[in-house]
């Protein structure tokens, strides 16, 4: 199962980097490719992409797992799952996992963004060129966290 992980210090306290990762309304703020939200519920929420060729929106299901945030010096830890079946990521994911670990460090905090995916059948065969992409769209991610904060 490729795991992506990446991270970056922040200079930023962690009550305000964990406010705008445990928080799906962000996530146009910072998230790669998402152009704006839907449907955001306590558990659950849809991001939604707007392709560049055909313009055409394209909706991604998650449902929340987890979101403990940082308090008494202990890390905080934000996670949601990819809802992939009955859609047409089901052709090529099992499961995709998101993990935002907020941790204090200093003055500052380390952010750490795991992207955990299982592939199913013939596209377990790119899985070198998906974990390059997705290290791309992580660092971007934590690029955009630093400009935020």
């Amino acid at each position: 199962m490729p795991t992506t992980r990446r991270s970056r210090a922040l200079e930023a306290p962690p009550e305000r980097v964990w406010e705008l990762v445990s928080d799906p309304h962000h996530q146009p703020r910072w998230w790669p490719g998402v152009s704006r939200m839907e449907g955001v519920e306590e558990d659950r929420f849809t991001q939604v992409h707007i392709t560049t060729r055909s313009k055409r929106a394209i909706r991604v299901d998650f449902h929340m797992i987890a979101s403990t945030p940082p308090e008494d010096g202990r890390p905080g830890l934000c996670s949601w799952e990819q809802e992939v079946i009955g859609t047409p990521f089901e052709r090529v994911l099992n499961e995709a996992v998101t993990e935002v670990t907020v941790n204090p460090d200093g003055a500052g905090t380390r952010v750490e963004i795991a992207l955990i995916q299982r592939l199913r059948g013939y596209s377990r065969f790119g899985a070198v060129m998906l974990s390059r992409a997705t290290k791309a769209r992580l660092d971007e991610a934590l690029d955009s966290l630093a400009r935020i904060v």
